[in-house]
């Protein structure tokens, strides 16, 4: 495997009138739907000006960034001693429940032990499914955030759940806890993200971002021994650490996500507060309605078990 958090290179002859989306997927490994992630992510930066289509052509001798990519050659291998919860299971479809802490896919600094690992293991036929980087993987969770994803066992699912995804007919819910008093009961975030330009392994919101939109519903709020406010934050896009940047622009920074917001005491929390709890979508192959619920992991119990 050939990984790096950053791709730097000047872009060689043989690539001259070709496009950026087929460039990096040559020069990464990666395939050509990672390839416009990367770019619709701010990830692809020419000549110090971030690519913004894919189809955008080359001309030779410019310098190509790419950040956090993850170029893969080969398949990825099936690893025992992954522990990960099931919450729904069927010839297509699986519905994982994720423990904090376990990555995703193997990336930079990370080769192995990964979800997609123990996947590969339980269910051989998903490297074959979809991208060979994460095969089966539709949506991304953080390393630090637990809870249910959906997972495509066969060709067919994956691409019905791709779809899904980019017409925004999968709901998604999370638990959040924000650092203070969330005044209104209910709100909408709607506010650009792209990468931040001083830190490109960070989200901000932008002008010139991708859009994205969180709801918010307060369930409960705290203010012993400090202010809390524990939220049910409604995806209406997915963006990368999407939920995280949101709060923190409101104001009301994820608890545990010094990422994004600032130790502060108080609470003690090891990770960044937030639980995919709620996954809804219509099944890729009958269309019946799919819904699984994941509740509080033990650790988030103890958080909040530490406020009144």
């Amino acid at each position: 495997m050939a990984r790096g958090p950053v791709v730097k290179l000047v872009v060689p002859s043989a690539l001259a009138g070709e496009r950026v989306d087929r460039a990096v997927a040559f020069v990464t490994g990666v395939s050509r739907q990672r390839a416009t992630d990367l770019i619709a992510e701010g990830s692809v930066v020419v000549d110090g000006a971030v690519v913004t289509g894919r189809s955008a052509k080359l001309a030779g001798g410019e310098l190509l960034e790419i950040t956090d990519t993850e170029a893969v050659t080969g398949s990825t291998t099936g690893e025992s001693g992954v522990v990960f919860g099931v919450a729904h299971e069927d010839d297509h479809v699986i519905v994982i429940d994720k423990p904090p802490g376990l990555v995703v896919h193997p990336g930079a600094g990370r080769t192995s032990g990964t979800l997609v690992n123990g996947l590969v293991q339980r269910w051989p036929e998903i490297a074959a499914v979809g991208d060979p980087v994460r095969p089966g993987i539709v949506h991304r969770l953080d390393g630090g955030t637990s809870g249910l994803m959906a997972v495509a066992r066969t060709q067919v699912a994956y691409d019905a759940l791709v779809a899904a995804m980019k017409a925004r007919a999968v709901e998604r819910e999370y638990a959040a806890l924000g650092w203070g008093t969330v005044k209104a009961d209910r709100g909408l975030v709607d506010a650009k993200l792209g990468r931040s330009k001083r830190d490109r392994t960070r989200m901000a919101v932008t002008a010139d971002g991708r859009e994205a939109r969180t709801q918010f519903t307060v369930e409960q709020r705290f203010t012993e021994p400090v202010e809390a406010t524990l939220l049910a934050c409604l995806l209406e896009t997915g963006r990368t650490h999407q939920i995280r940047v949101h709060l923190a622009a409101i104001g009301h920074p994820v608890v545990g996500d010094d990422r994004y917001g600032r130790a502060r005491p108080g609470i003690e929390c090891a990770r960044p507060f937030l639980h995919a709890r709620r996954l809804s979508f219509a099944h890729p192959v009958t269309g019946e309605r799919l819904s699984a619920a994941a509740p509080l992991p033990p650790d988030l119990e103890a958080v909040l078990a530490q406020l009144s």
